[in-house]
């Protein structure tokens, strides 16, 4: 077993886990919903790590904490991934073909237009 196998197994357990625990019970849409709102309120904690905000005085920036913030954007990546029914295999295979057609679109191949970089 590979590891993007491994964490899509371990994040199966652990929303299966939470859900028995909490007894809770959500649409497939509603599921979606709130991975994305949570997704959005880690990515949000990973800003504070970086010092974004350029009206205040810089912190030393904790890797740690970057990194874990990475990893609980992640966790709930990953739950998404599966409450759309997506296997670990199927992710790493629109992976790679999203990833050719974004070469092809900075070089101008792709049938889509607009991406190309004109000024070399």
């Amino acid at each position: 077993m590979d590891k993007l196998d491994t964490i899509f197994d371990m994040q199966k357990a652990l929303n299966d886990y939470i859900i028995e625990q909490r007894n809770l019970s959500f649409t497939k849409e509603e599921w979606i919903q709130k991975r994305i709102l949570a997704m959005i309120d880690e990515t949000s904690e990973l800003l504070n790590e970086i010092n974004y905000k350029w009206w205040k005085n810089p912190k030393p920036i904790d890797e740690k904490a970057v990194k874990e913030e990475i990893v609980d954007i992640l966790h709930f990546f990953v739950g998404i991934c599966l409450d759309a029914g997506m296997t670990s295999e199927e992710l790493y295979n629109i992976y790679l073909e999203k990833n050719k057609e974004n070469y092809l679109r900075q070089q101008g191949l792709s049938s889509k237009k607009g991406y190309k970089v004109e000024n070399k």
